[in-house]
């Protein structure tokens, strides 16, 4: 049977470029036991079934897949399938993940929607945090130059004062050689410096982040909906 994906970009810059693709599936049309199998055959670094909510209700249940594992809390999927949610009609104040559950807020800005989700930094994986001396030197960073047992977001500040920094992520022990843009590393990020953040990763995505001492961090961004794609 033929499965319509949605394809989102999660975390794009003010202009709708970059961002991290995402397929989006209606959870009821793809048995548990077969989710697996689709996010590997999509290929995007995560995939998420969601069950579709009736009009009016203020939650829903979804699960996160990459091209080889289930994780129980990814950022970029739950901002993507939040924005979309919205689209469709059916905006969510939380979304229940398989670590917790997700808080969801919808705001305006200047240059367009900004979709905002709070999160547990103890949800996100326990990212190896490598700090390097510049800009140049995250750009210049080897995937193949990291090991395949683990996750490693390689970071550096471009303005300390204004809490902004490059950064970028590679997790082989995911399938994901590269990741283009991390919520849950930017929460882990965020929870490690104790401060909001201003983000830039991968070839140019962008990701804001809120700090708070009680171990909830907000990761806010925008999305935008690159159409249908089908599987056979």
């Amino acid at each position: 049977m033929a499965l319509d994906v949605t394809v989102l970009r999660v975390f794009t810059n003010a202009v709708g470029d970059y961002g991290n693709p995402l397929g989006v599936v209606d959870a009821s049309l793809v048995m548990p036991v077969d989710r697996q199998r689709v996010a590997t055959e999509l290929g995007y670094s995560e995939t998420i079934f969601i069950d579709l909510p009736e009009s009016g209700d203020s939650t829903t249940t979804a699960h996160i897949f990459t091209p080889m594992v289930e994780l129980p809390f990814a950022g970029h999927p739950t901002v993507g399938a939040s924005w979309w949610l919205k689209q469709r009609g059916t905006p969510v104040k939380t979304l229940q993940v398989p670590a917790g559950l997700v808080q969801v807020a919808y705001g305006q800005e200047p240059d367009g929607d900004v979709t905002e989700i709070s999160a547990r930094a103890d949800w996100a994986p326990d990212f190896a945090m490598h700090q390097v001396d510049s800009v140049d030197d995250v750009l210049r960073a080897d995937p193949d130059g990291y090991g395949d047992d683990g996750d490693y977001y390689v970071w550096a500040w471009t303005d300390e004062s204004t809490g902004s920094i490059r950064s970028r992520l590679f997790a082989s022990n995911l399938g994901v050689p590269e990741d283009e843009a991390t919520g849950a590393a930017a929460v882990r990020i965020t929870e490690h410096l104790s401060r909001d953040l201003s983000i830039t990763q991968g070839k140019g995505s962008e990701l804001r982040t809120s700090w708070s001492p009680d171990g909830w961090v907000k990761v806010a961004g925008r999305v935008v909906d690159d159409g249908i794609r089908r599987l056979n």
